[in-house]
C-alpha cells in the first residue's frame, strides 16, 4: 500500500494512503478558496467509546493554536492537539466500498469514572493481565477491553471495543472468559462488570 509522506517525515503523526490522497484533493478542489483548505481530522466519540471521526476542510490560518498541521504532498492535515497521541501511527486510508477510512492502531482512553480507582497496584495487576492475556485473545475477533477500574469492593468495571462493541456474544464474552482470566489470577477481584454502551456499536464485526 503505498503511501504519501509528510515534508517532515520525523515528525509525522498519520500516513495518508495515495488513494486517499488523490480523493482528498479531488474533494478538496470542488471547494472554495481551495489554496487555503486542509483537511481537519478530530476524534469526537467519548473516551471507552470506539473512536468516530469528524473530517472537514477548514482554512489553515484559522486553526487554533494548540492544532498540529502537516503537509502531505501539497495536501495540509490538521490535528487538535487533545487528539495528536491517539492519532499517532494512523493511516488514512480509501477505497470505493467504505470512502475514507482511519485504521487506528491506537485504543480509545478509559472513561473516568468517580468513585473507581484505577492507579493503585491492583489496577496495575489487572492492567497487566489484560494486556498480556486478555486483548491477545479478543484480538482474534477484532476486539479489545479497556480497564476503567475497581470499587475497591471487589468488582473490576471495564468497557469493550472494536469487534466486541455491540456484538450479542460480548457479555458471554465478558462473564465467561474475561471475567474468569481475572477472577482466577487477581487476588481481590470477584467479579467483572462490563459498562460498555454497547447499544452504540453500529458495525460490531468491522476490525
Amino acid at each position: 500500500m503505498s503511501q504519501i509522506s509528510a515534508q517532515v517525515e520525523n515528525d509525522q503523526i498519520i500516513s495518508v494512503t495515495s488513494a486517499a490522497h488523490t480523493q482528498i484533493i479531488t474533494m478538496r478542489d470542488d471547494e472554495p478558496e481551495t489554496d487555503r483548505l486542509g483537511l481537519r481530522l478530530e476524534i469526537i466519540s467519548d473516551p471507552g467509546a470506539d473512536f468516530r471521526y469528524d473530517l472537514s476542510f477548514e482554512i489553515t490560518t484559522k486553526a487554533a493554536f494548540t492544532d498540529e498541521v502537516r503537509t502531505h504532498d501539497g495536501l495540509k492535515i490538521i490535528i487538535p492537539a487533545k487528539d495528536i497521541e491517539q492519532l499517532k501511527g494512523a493511516t488514512l486510508d480509501f477505497s470505493e466500498s467504505q470512502g475514507l477510512v482511519i485504521r487506528n492502531p491506537n485504543k480509545p482512553l478509559a472513561p473516568s469514572i468517580e468513585g473507581l480507582v484505577r492507579d493503585d497496584a491492583l489496577s496495575a495487576e489487572i492492567e497487566a493481565i489484560i494486556s498480556v492475556e486478555v486483548n491477545p485473545a479478543l484480538a482474534a475477533h477484532g476486539g479489545f477491553v479497556t480497564f476503567v477500574g475497581h470499587d475497591e469492593a471487589g468488582t473490576a468495571f471495564l468497557t469493550m471495543g472494536g469487534g466486541c462493541h455491540g456484538c450479542s456474544m460480548s457479555r458471554m464474552t465478558m462473564l465467561d472468559g474475561v471475567q474468569t482470566t481475572i477472577v482466577e489470577q487477581v487476588e481481590g477481584i470477584d467479579a467483572v462488570k462490563d459498562i460498555t454502551d454497547h447499544a452504540s456499536g453500529e458495525n460490531p464485526y468491522y476490525h
